[in-house]
């Protein structure tokens, strides 16, 4: 720290901000003048100067090739995953804070130990068993593992939330005689809204970005998501290199407007219970 007319200035943190700003920011900047970029001038020009004739053609190659109908599939994907995980975990959660029992006790410990499962060395049973039942080349062939890998970290977050309400506020409820369902609903789910926001935005953004389980799950063109579609320009000898960051910017907005209205509730969230 350095103090200058009576402030203090803390120049190594302020100088290390600034590098972790160009770490992260460069790289963006990067992809979005490439994509602004003909084919032929991606390794002649200097790769951080803007183009000098800037052209949307690549996003136009983008649309199309059926760049829409990915979309569309990876927001259902990501939708329908989001809403599965929230109606399994909330009212787990809500039950793992209000029982104290051995049994829930239990429970938590069951779901908290899908953390230690790596997701890479399930694929071969969820492989066999998406086609023992007859979901191979869906879309809910993606969304059910997808969901079940993020119940851990989502009934974590929840339960930490949970447990800040205050007992006063649940005895409140019982003595005016609400159910615990009522109880779960009026009280307990619009006080932990941040941590809702916080999953939701979390899990979107895995599921939308998920790779693994697409390869593997699903092969038919009209079942492929934004991260296969970039295979769409990479040839055998060559790489469409302002086609696939064209795709990669058309695919960022979505989640990142997302986690833009939601970022405080995310932070929030994510905070909630470690610092006791």
């Amino acid at each position: 720290m350095i103090r200058i007319k009576g402030k203090e200035y803390n120049i190594i943190g302020g100088a290390l901000g600034w590098i972790w700003l160009l770490i992260t920011v460069v790289p963006i900047y990067y992809i979005v003048v490439t994509s602004l970029r003909e084919s032929n001038a991606v390794y002649a020009d200097n790769p951080l100067s803007f183009p000098e004739h800037p052209t949307v053609s690549a996003y136009e190659r983008v649309f199309a090739n059926d760049f829409l109908m990915y979309v569309k599939n990876s927001v259902f994907v990501t939708i329908v995953t989001v809403l599965v995980i929230l109606l399994v975990c909330i009212p787990a959660a809500y039950v793992i804070v209000r029982r104290t029992d051995a049994g829930s006790r239990r429970l938590y410990k069951i779901f908290i130990s899908g953390l230690a499962i790596p997701m890479q060395a399930t694929i071969i049973p969820v492989y066999y068993l998406i086609i023992q039942i007859g979901l191979y080349d869906t879309l809910w062939a993606l969304i059910l593992p997808s969901a079940a890998f993020a119940i851990p970290i989502t009934i974590l977050i929840l339960t930490n939330f949970l447990r800040d309400v205050p007992q006063s506020l649940f005895e409140a409820m019982a003595v005016d005689g609400a159910s615990e369902f009522k109880t779960m609903i009026q009280l307990a789910l619009p006080m932990v809204k941040p941590a809702v926001i916080t999953v939701a935005i979390y899990d979107a953004l895995n599921v939308w970005n998920g790779f693994l389980f697409p390869l593997i799950l699903t092969q038919s063109t009209e079942n492929r998501v934004i991260p296969l579609s970039l295979w769409l320009f990479q040839g055998q000898f060559t790489v469409d290199v302002p086609g696939i960051l064209a795709a990669v910017v058309i695919s960022v907005l979505p989640i990142l407007a997302a986690y833009i209205i939601g970022r405080r509730q995310m932070v929030a969230g994510l905070t909630a219970g470690f610092g006791k």
